[in-house]
């Protein structure tokens, strides 16, 4: 029954990633974006990872794509014309795979991944949510100050993109 499961939160993953990147309307992309962490959301759960699940749920699929979606609406932007892929674009996707397969080659080479010890011998990681909370809060505060700075920046920015001047055409 996990197994059917797993097909089942997989192929609603990939099935809505693709959906990100293909499907020309932003507003629709944002909801395949919502959908693949639902899907990935669903994975964690299948991991038995439900601190994971409920943080993706409540941060990334509640917060991040609920304001990607205001943002595209804020905006107002509507997909138009595809453009012809440019001399510039076609080398730098070249590049971006070249890179992805060396990454792979080198992650998955010969002898590059080790048998795992033994599940008896591992403790599990993440189960004192007090020990992770220490951590957050001590060990990677900086790191979560500056994201939340950049997530501020980013937030801030979109707002004066968006703004109407009283000069312009949209102004009416």
């Amino acid at each position: 029954m996990a197994d059917l499961f797993f097909y089942i939160f997989s192929a609603l993953t990939v099935g809505s990633a693709l959906g990100v990147v293909l499907n020309r309307n932003t507003v629709g992309a944002a909801l395949c974006l919502l959908l693949s962490l639902l899907g990935t959301a669903g994975l964690f759960v299948l991991l038995n990872a439900y601190l994971l699940a409920v943080l993706l749920v409540l941060v990334y699929a509640g917060a991040v794509a609920a304001l990607f979606v205001f943002v595209v609406m804020l905006l107002d932007m509507q997909g138009g014309v595809k453009r012809s892929a440019k001399k510039f674009t076609a080398v730098a996707s070249v590049g971006a795979l070249a890179l992805l397969f060396t990454g792979l080659a080198l992650t998955f080479g010969p002898g590059q991944l080790s048998a795992a010890p033994p599940a008896a011998t591992v403790p599990v990681l993440g189960a004192s949510l007090k020990l992770y909370g220490y951590q957050l809060f001590t060990t990677y505060l900086l790191p979560v100050q500056i994201v939340g700075f950049l997530l501020l920046a980013a937030m801030l920015g979109v707002i004066v993109l968006s703004r109407r001047y009283a000069g312009s055409e949209d102004a009416k």
